[in-house]
């Protein structure tokens, strides 16, 4: 390589560093929940790269949680044990041995997870909803219909995560939960993600899908919407626009700003460093929900 070609890359290299930086100012010491699924976790170089992306929040300043989900692998565990996977309207019907595979797991892949972010210099726990009362839950119905130890999210004690935070570590949480009667509960990741970021008032949630964002029109790539607020999005609801698995992820970004959020984020978890491109850039890749009144 060439001399000047060399400089050149340098200057790139320097602009993109200078670029971040008022953005680590404004978030230095701020919590940001990022919830982890679809292809980024089943994909291995995707994987590394939230991994790395997570990591080098924390190593920045920020303070990040990371709450992951895990339904291919739970499938595939619940097929070798001769079960068929069952899902009513979206939801896994999840009797008691389910459950239990559930948690299992859910476990195994967190446990994966902090050795991925210890490998990179970094400590991090792996916990579920159970640990410290964290995520308390009530039973959850479909349409009417029993599901079995499917889990609606009632109440939130993020101690357990503010004593992680204090001392210097990242939190890995997977969505299970306890109920009144002790017993244990599967709970949609998207869900539990929103639930911790309201109760600890985070800067933002990020949610990594397997979509590039939001669209008012799906089927028309010409109507990404990359910025939008509360107001507008529940207009969009309303107008029966939006439909399919968006609709409750939709719903708890709104849910997350009026809660106390700053910003929400949808990003399409298959694009590589999806996490620095919105955070560290000033265009950003995803689709942000901010509150009517900011600029």
């Amino acid at each position: 390589m060439e001399l000047e070609e060399k400089r050149l890359l340098a200057q790139k290299k320097a602009q993109v560093l200078i670029e971040a930086l008022p953005y680590i100012q404004k978030f230095n010491r701020k919590i940001i929940v990022v919830k982890y699924g679809g292809s980024a976790m089943t994909n291995a170089e995707l994987q590394h790269s939230v991994i790395e992306d997570v990591t080098l929040l924390k190593l920045v300043g920020f303070k990040p949680i990371l709450v992951h989900g895990g339904g291919k692998a739970i499938s595939s565990w619940v097929a070798k044990s001769g079960k068929e996977a069952q899902f009513i309207n979206g939801l896994r019907v999840t009797d008691e041995e389910t459950m239990e595979i559930a948690e299992m797991v859910l476990g195994r892949v967190g446990k994966n997870l902090v050795t991925m972010v210890e490998e990179l210099g970094v400590r991090a726990v792996s916990i579920n909803g159970k640990d410290g009362g964290l995520l308390k839950v009530k039973k959850r119905y479909s349409g009417g219909q029993d599901i079995g130890f499917v889990g609606d999210i009632c109440g939130v004690d993020p101690r357990i995560l503010y004593d992680l935070l204090e001392q210097d570590y990242l939190p890995i949480v997977a969505p299970v939960g306890l109920d009144d009667n002790f017993d244990t509960y599967n709970i949609n990741a998207d869900d539990a993600a929103c639930a911790i970021a309201r109760a600890v008032k985070a800067d933002k949630l990020v949610y990594l899908t397997d979509v590039e964002g939001l669209y008012r029109d799906f089927e028309d790539k010409s109507s990404f919407i990359s910025r939008i607020s509360v107001d507008e999005a529940k207009e969009l609801i309303g107008s029966g626009m939006i439909g399919g698995g968006m609709l409750p992820k939709l719903s708890d970004c709104i849910e997350a700003v009026d809660s106390g959020v700053r910003r929400v984020h949808i990003l399409d978890g298959r694009i590589p460093h999806c996490l620095l491109l919105e955070i560290f850039t000033d265009q950003g890749v995803g689709t942000v929900f901010y509150k009517d009144q900011e600029v």
